[in-house]
């Protein structure tokens, strides 16, 4: 091999190398399920090159090296046993292994039980503490504290969803009339991503949402600060784009703790600010991004169902971004 060659397949192993890291991938794993999930991948891929590297020697051997005729014991011990018996025991220890740990991948969580619903085509979350009365409402944002296992419960609104963290652990579908549950431990703090994996209609690749992994005295106090209501706008832009949410009728769709707006349609907005993206993964939470979206949405979400706001003027649509922003 030449060394431009040899250059050349150097940086294609790196490209490939690159691609096993980031907020979205199994190979970067960031909770106990999905560590168990990349083993189990990585020791598949290292029988796998073995298996190819002795078929491959054996062909090579046979037809390069030793071309004599084989005596029948010996075609007949390499049939079984290269054919039978190796693959028997090997994928006998792989199921073993993947049987043993189904069962604590699905066992309960403690202390915190997060219910989502897939909805066209956004997420709406409720955090539940053991021995809290009311839920802690939010959507398109799942926060989870470290270092303990927590109960995650789907449901599904109109059509199927699969609610999917890859960095945390595996996938679960999400059925209309039908509760489905698993349960995530997160290992280590930090920002992941998660998606529907299941077809759901025009914009289902832009249904996404940010995970965020907190350490549980972070967790904690975020969850704290989530259910307070919202806090009153500050500044002459954010009242005046408060005015106009109020005038636009917004709140009949979404809700803003400590407010008139009540609405159930919509994503909950009392904490919109503070998410780490906006219109379920797809756009950035800066006032631009903002104002893209309440322009209109269906340019940004094919299907949406929030109707355009075209009709406002950039300073109305400025002031109203500039309020929304402002609900941290």
């Amino acid at each position: 091999m030449t060394l431009p060659v040899r250059a050349i397949a150097a940086l294609v192993s790196l490209a490939l190398l690159g691609g096993c890291d980031g907020v979205q991938s199994v190979l970067s794993p960031g909770g106990r399920d999905a560590q168990v999930i990349a083993t189990l991948f990585w020791w598949m891929l290292g029988g796998a090159v073995i298996l190819w590297l002795l078929m491959n020697g054996l062909l090579v051997y046979v037809t390069r090296i030793d071309q004599r005729a084989m005596s029948q014991r010996t075609a007949e011990a390499l049939i079984i046993g290269g054919g039978i018996v190796f693959p028997t025991v090997v994928l006998a220890g792989l199921l073993a292994f993947a049987l043993s740990e189904m069962p604590r991948q699905r066992d309960p969580g403690t202390g915190l039980t997060v219910r989502v619903t897939g909805e066209s085509w956004w997420w709406r979350v409720e955090y539940l503490k053991d021995g809290a009365t009311a839920a802690v409402v939010s959507a398109n944002e799942i926060r989870l504290p470290a270092h303990q296992r927590s109960e995650i419960t789907l449901n599904a609104h109109r059509v199927i969803h699969s609610f999917w963290i890859p960095a945390l652990g595996g996938k679960t579908d999400m059925i209309p009339g039908r509760e489905t549950r698993m349960s995530l431990e997160p290992t280590r703090a930090g920002e992941f991503r998660g998606q529907c994996t299941e077809f759901c209609g025009e914009s289902h690749a832009l249904m996404a949402f940010g995970a965020v992994v907190m350490e549980p005295e972070a967790f904690d106090a975020w969850l704290a600060k989530e259910a307070e209501p919202a806090a009153p706008p500050e500044g002459e832009a954010a009242r005046r784009g408060q005015a106009i949410f109020n005038a636009e009728g917004c709140g009949a769709c979404h809700a803003i703790r400590g407010t008139a707006a009540t609405g159930r349609v919509g994503p909950d907005l009392t904490h919109l600010g503070g998410r780490v993206s906006l219109a379920a993964g797809i756009l950035p939470m800066t006032e631009d991004a903002l104002i893209r979206w309440i322009r209109d949405p269906e340019a940004v979400k094919p299907g949406a169902r929030m109707p355009a706001y075209d009709h406002l003027g950039d300073g109305d649509l400025a002031a109203l971004a500039a309020y929304l922003e402002g609900l941290t």
